[in-house]
């Protein structure tokens, strides 16, 4: 009970947080970030948990898919939305730094639910190789969204 508990709570604070921190007129640019990041984490979700590095005992649509539907195209994809509406444009180090803490609140939370909860099961996995996945794709999201609103700004 306490793991659905958890994954409705997701479901509601990614709400809550998209509500309360993306403004209206950034909408656009919050769901071109959001698509951006479901189309990379569906797939990498899915080579992690077929590989059988990560377990997801506890999770929606368990006869679907053996990754977590509410991590790979919920909750991450509402953060790097957010991420990338905010993330610091003048400095590189401050960028480092904003995704650097990011990232390890993320994996903080992803340790804390793998150890008390069956939400997630480390197998093959260790956290460190989440915090360096999600730095790496928060980046190359962020990249992608860039240059699609770049593009977008040309015509």
């Amino acid at each position: 009970m306490l793991e659905i508990i958890i994954l409705l709570s997701s479901w509601i604070i990614g709400i809550l947080l998209f509500c309360f921190l993306v403004p209206v007129s950034k909408l656009r640019l919050a769901i071109i970030g959001f698509l951006i990041m479901q189309t990379i984490t569906w797939p990498l979700g899915f080579l992690v948990s077929e590989l059988n590095l990560i377990n997801y005992p506890v999770r929606f649509f368990d006869d679907a898919a053996r990754t977590s539907f509410t991590f790979e195209y919920f909750a991450f994809p509402i953060v790097s939305a957010i991420y990338n509406l905010y993330h610091p444009r003048k400095s590189r180090l401050r960028g480092l730094l904003f995704t650097g803490t990011i990232v390890s609140l993320l994996t903080g939370i992803e340790v804390i639910l793998e150890r008390y909860t069956d939400n997630i099961e480390y197998i093959n996995w260790k956290w460190y190789w989440s915090w360096i996945s999600m730095f790496i794709t928060l980046y190359i999201s962020l990249g992608i969204w860039k240059w699609f609103i770049k593009k977008g700004a040309d015509k």
